[in-house]
């Protein structure tokens, strides 16, 4: 059985890096969920060898969701132990800019992925995480305060639980 485990900390030099995700906020406070098959995840995937973990991220909110982002701090990795080695799920927090339209990731041509902006409570029950998703949220929210770009206004609950963008 794989266990996860979540260290709000940088990830260890010796411990081997599979996947960077993050965090994004929209200006108003809002998560930026991506929806493949009905299932709420975060934006992000697999770092080429030659880049910089924030450009990987930055990489992947344009391919996946179609955004610019900016400010990216790291809020803490994921261990994985699948049993057979330890490796990390990098974990960032970054604003919004820009969203554009929906458009097929180009890793999987003719497939384009759901969008929702949630509040972070929302983001916290959709994440399929369990007690990983409420804390890794928690930390984000508090590294967007630190460096200055969390803001929470105060939405509608409708408008902040599922705001589909695009298909």
């Amino acid at each position: 059985m794989v266990k996860f485990t979540w260290h709000e900390a940088h990830v260890p030099v010796n411990m081997p890096l599979r996947q960077v995700y993050g965090v994004l906020f929209s200006p108003d406070g809002r998560i930026l969920l991506r929806v493949e098959k009905g299932i709420y995840q975060l934006t992000g995937g697999k770092p080429e060898p030659w880049e910089p973990l924030k450009d990987t991220l930055k990489r992947e909110a344009l391919e996946e969701v179609n955004c610019q982002i900016d400010k990216i701090h790291t809020v803490g990795y994921q261990e994985v132990d699948d049993g057979e080695e330890k490796y990390a799920q990098l974990r960032f927090a970054a604003i919004i800019r820009e969203i554009g339209p929906a458009h097929p990731d180009p890793d999987r041509p003719g497939w384009t992925y759901g969008r929702v902006l949630v509040s972070p409570e929302r983001a916290i029950e959709l994440l399929p995480y369990g007690q990983i998703s409420e804390d890794l949220i928690l930390a984000a929210i508090k590294i967007a305060k630190k460096y200055d770009f969390y803001r929470q206004f105060n939405l509608p609950d409708e408008v902040l639980n599922e705001e589909i963008l695009e298909d």
